[in-house]
Order: C-alpha cells, then sequence, then structure tokens
C-alpha cells in the first residue's frame, strides 16, 4: 500500500492531484502546524490578461501565537470574497468550462465557512471528484497520531497498514531515511509533471490552480493530469 501526505493547500495545483492519485491512501496534515511566512495554505494562482492572478484567503493571526492548521480561521471582515468571485467571473468569463463549476465556486467565496480547514477541504473534495481521483483521503487529525518530523510520517504508515511512502523529489533533503528503513517501509521520490493544455490569455503558465485545468479543460481534465502515468 501507498500512503504520501499534504498539507491543505487553498485551491491546489494540479501536481498535488496528480500525488493522490499515484497514493492508495492520501493523508491530509490538518493538525501540523500553520506556517508563520507565506504559504499554499491560504493563497494559490489563476489566470488573467495581465498573467499570473494571486488570489489570498485572509485569515486571523494577530495576538493568536502558534496555532494548528485546523485552528486558524478566516478573517470575515472587508469585500475579499466578492472581489475574488468577481476576479474569477471576469478572467474565465469565456473559459469553456467555467459555468459547469460556477456555483461551487460562488459557495467557496460565500460566507459558509469560518475554519481555513473547512475551506481548503471543501475546495479539494471538489476538485477531487471533478478529477477523477479514486485515491481514499484520509485527515491526520482522524489518526490519533501524536509524533512529529519524519516519525509521525512512519507512524501514519503504520497506523494505514502502508508498506511504501511517497513524497515529492525535493522533501529528500528533510526525511530521515533511517526511520523508514527500521520501520520496514520503502521511501519513494517523484517529480510530479507539469501538464500542457489549453488556456486562456496568451503564454501557457504551468502549476496554476487545478481549477484553471478543469475551467479550461472540463471532462478532459483527467486524462490530462494522469496521461503521464
Amino acid at each position: 500500500m501507498i500512503v504520501s501526505v499534504s498539507q491543505p493547500y487553498f485551491a491546489p495545483f494540479p501536481g498535488f492531484f496528480y500525488k493522490a492519485h499515484l497514493s492508495d491512501v492520501f493523508v491530509i496534515l490538518d493538525e501540523v502546524q500553520f506556517p508563520r511566512g507565506t504559504t499554499w495554505i491560504t493563497r494559490n494562482r489563476f489566470k488573467n490578461a495581465q498573467g499570473a492572478l494571486w488570489m489570498t484567503v485572509p485569515v486571523m493571526k494577530k495576538g493568536l501565537g502558534l496555532q494548528r492548521i485546523n485552528e486558524v480561521r478566516i478573517h470575515t471582515k472587508g469585500r475579499w470574497r466578492a472581489k475574488h468571485l468577481e476576479s474569477i467571473k471576469s478572467a474565465y468569463g469565456h473559459a469553456p468550462y467555467l459555468r459547469d463549476h460556477l456555483d461551487f465556486v460562488e459557495e467557496m467565496f460565500s460566507e459558509k465557512y469560518d475554519r481555513l480547514i473547512d475551506l481548503n477541504v471543501s475546495i479539494i473534495d471538489y476538485l477531487w471528484l471533478q478529477l477523477g481521483i479514486r485515491t481514499e483521503m484520509e485527515l491526520l487529525s482522524e489518526l490519533a497520531i501524536g509524533s512529529t518530523a519524519t516519525t509521525r510520517l512512519v507512524e501514519i504508515c503504520r497506523t494505514l497498514g502502508a508498506d511504501r511512502f511517497l513524497a515529492q523529489a525535493p522533501a529528500r533533503k528533510y526525511l530521515d531515511a533511517s526511520l523508514f528503513e527500521s520501520a520496514g517501509i520503502s521511501l519513494e521520490f517523484f517529480q510530479p509533471p507539469s501538464p500542457v493544455y489549453p488556456q486562456l490569455w496568451g503564454d501557457f503558465i504551468p502549476n496554476l490552480s487545478a481549477f484553471d485545468l478543469l475551467f479550461n479543460c472540463g471532462p478532459k481534465a483527467h486524462d490530462i493530469l494522469i496521461r503521464n502515468t
């Protein structure tokens, strides 16, 4: 059994789902520390006439000290939700499949979500379904694992009965391979491809949010995502 993990990114790029596709179980690290600096957990890139279009979900951090990801709450003040929704409609108004997903996009930028984890997991669930990912998904918080760093990853594998752990190549320098070896778990690395597909607005920009792939390619998005497997 192959296990892989990831933090719950906001509107993740296609490589996030490609890694899930290669795995039997994909674990969302919702219970780890929320990063202090800029992070893909609160922002991602879309595309408009000017090029890459950054969208950020403002969150509450001031005076709260260190937080776990599943404790972070979304900032409710300002018009950021309405602005993001209008930006999507403007940027992708001529995309062939925007209308197929507009109901969810409107929900995504509604006031339905209070916690960042609830918003991000809802988005991941939606993209998971639309991209045809059949892998089992688990939340770290549901596995009752208290260790940290590489030990946590080994414990995730043990808890799920996995004998293989899959990580992206750049993670090699951060992982203690000896801990996996001692546990009898094969540590494997891969480099996610950057699928090229029809895009609006000029030159192709790789690794945007998977919504860009979905809005432009619709039902073909699954085959485009996995064609290098």
